[in-house]
């Protein structure tokens, strides 16, 4: 059994018990959150499409953990001048562990 759901405009596909990461949440550890926005839901040979959701799906998940992804060095500079910028970039991502798929 698995799902496609849309999170935070992405696409990713959910089985139980598996753990995603998706963009930062405003959100704790250990808090539940319900991702109503399924767009595919297959369970064997049975599969359900969305036009563009199922009205009727919904994957429950729980935050596991808050942290930042590797750094990002942009580097910018002008040819033939003195101009050149240095910065680096952390992404926030939440790690979401999926408990079930109602159906």
């Amino acid at each position: 059994m698995y799902a496609m759901i849309d999170f935070g405009g992405n696409q990713l596909k959910v089985v139980p018990g598996e753990k995603v990461s998706v963009y930062n949440l405003d959100k704790k550890e250990g808090e539940l959150v319900e991702n109503k926005n399924v767009l595919l839901f297959a369970d064997g040979d049975n599969v359900m499409v969305g036009k563009p959701y199922l009205n009727d799906v919904t994957v429950k998940l729980e935050v596991v953990k808050n942290y930042k992804g590797k750094k990002v060095i942009v580097f910018k500079k002008r040819r033939r001048k003195t101009s050149k910028v240095k910065n680096g970039f952390r992404q926030s991502f939440t790690q979401l562990k999926v408990l079930e798929i109602v159906k």
